[in-house]
């Protein structure tokens, strides 16, 4: 489905005088918005391709309708999802589930819509109808030398398809571990990934990076043999200069301090990218911002005065993206709304008066510290968000321009109610 710019426009207009007065008092409330606004104007999520069905969790699932049924489709959802926000600019694929057939003809596709390809992501998680060996028991980490060679060359033709569509970036994702003590040598395990990991690594071209994701638990809940962000470091360490950690919010357990480990990775310049989402327990894959906002904001004042202290291009110089789920909501509205959460925790972080913190905790001055925190958070920023948006060519309000274009309607009429999306 194409949204016509006149639509935008239109939409616009009608709430462009609402608009300008809540500009005009945020601006009296917050120093240096020209300088935020053409950071939001230039920051960009990727999208992910799995991540426009409606989910699923191990009891169920619901369809939702008008789900996209081919890759061809998903690179349209997110062309939209561009068009009403100018900050999804980027599609991040997983194979197999969206192997390109033609991948020039995708490539096209994706640049009709103002698109690049992110990351390019890996699958050893679940067995495919046309593999030899199984990865029940594991794939990098494997006792198997043969079903280890099996993930590995996997690995690398995901790698092949990436240099196909333009990706720069490969990252690993692994469900290895154990479920019973004694199942597992914890050190063989290790040894058998990394040497897995350095094979892949090998196959990288010079401009690309690799990023070692991590995660608590699950599906394995004794160990996991990337279970946090010091055994992905670890491995990025050993494996060399294009090697960095991926941090997933939702892979940690719970209460950690995610904003602590984000700034200890970029003081050791192995921080990679990000996996948006938010979460009450586990790995929950909700809408990011929608339960922990203030955490999310912590997360991007140390991310800004990281990157900052290193001279980073906020934009560019890490890979940032959503990883969710969307069981019970439209899944564009669900990624439109984490969109927006992420891009005021960003505007809210830059907001943050980064000399006055600076001199609070050189002080040792607490309560100031928190104050200048809890200032930043507590100022709306929407404004200036939306500000970033209509500068871009997006709408003030894309959430609801989407409902009253009523998009999903016409993506039942012209897919189906039935349809569901591949890698669910």
């Amino acid at each position: 489905m194409l949204l016509e710019s006149y639509k935008i426009a239109s939409h616009n207009d009608s709430l462009l005088k609402g608009h300008e007065n809540k500009l005009a008092f945020t601006r009296s409330e917050i120093a240096g918005t020209e300088e935020i606004i053409q950071k939001l104007v230039d920051f960009q999520i990727a999208i992910p391709s799995w991540a426009l069905g409606t989910g699923g969790t191990r009891f169920g699932r619901f369809a939702g309708g008008g789900e996209p049924r081919t890759l061809e489709e998903k690179i349209e959802d997110v062309g939209l999802l561009h068009t009403l926000n100018k900050a999804s600019g980027a599609i991040s694929l997983h194979i197999p589930w969206d192997i390109p057939t033609d991948p020039k003809a995708i490539r096209a596709l994706a640049a009709q819509h103002g698109l690049k390809f992110d990351a390019v992501n890996s699958n050893t998680f679940q067995d495919q109808a046309d593999q030899e060996h199984t990865y029940k028991f594991g794939s990098l980490q494997n006792v198997n030398k043969a079903i280890r060679k099996q993930a590995i060359d996997h690995n690398i033709e995901v790698i092949k398809h990436g240099i196909e569509l333009g990706s720069d970036s490969l990252t690993v994702w692994l469900s290895d571990g154990s479920c019973f003590p004694g199942q597992l040598n914890f050190r063989k395990a290790y040894q058998n990934t990394l040497e897995s990991l350095q094979e892949i690594y090998a196959a990288l071209p010079d401009d690309w990076k690799i990023f070692v994701e991590y995660k608590a638990f699950e599906p394995n809940f004794y160990s996991m043999t990337v279970g946090d962000w010091g055994q992905s470091l670890s491995y990025a360490r050993k494996l060399g200069d294009k090697a960095y950690t991926l941090v997933d919010l939702g892979h940690h357990l719970p209460n950690a301090n995610i904003e602590q480990i984000v700034s200890l990775l970029l003081m050791e310049e192995k921080l990679g990218g990000f996996h948006f989402n938010d979460s009450k327990y586990g790995d929950d894959d909700l809408t990011a911002g929608s339960v922990k906002p203030y955490q999310l904001f912590l997360i991007f004042n140390e991310l800004v005065e990281g990157m900052d202290a290193r001279g980073m291009n906020h934009a560019k110089d890490l890979g940032w993206m959503i990883d969710a789920s969307h069981n019970v909501k439209d899944p564009l509205e669900d990624l439109l709304q984490s969109v927006e959460a992420i891009m005021i925790a960003y505007a809210q972080a830059l907001s943050v008066d980064r000399k006055a913190l600076e001199d609070a905790q050189e002080n040792n001055d607490v309560v100031r510290a928190q104050e200048i925190l809890q200032n930043a958070f507590r100022t709306d920023v929407r404004a200036i968000v939306a500000e970033a948006r209509l500068r871009a060519g997006a709408a003030l309000n894309p959430v609801a321009l989407y409902r009253e274009l009523k998009v999903r309607e016409n993506l039942i009429a012209e897919r189906g109610l039935k349809t569901v999306s591949t890698g669910l």
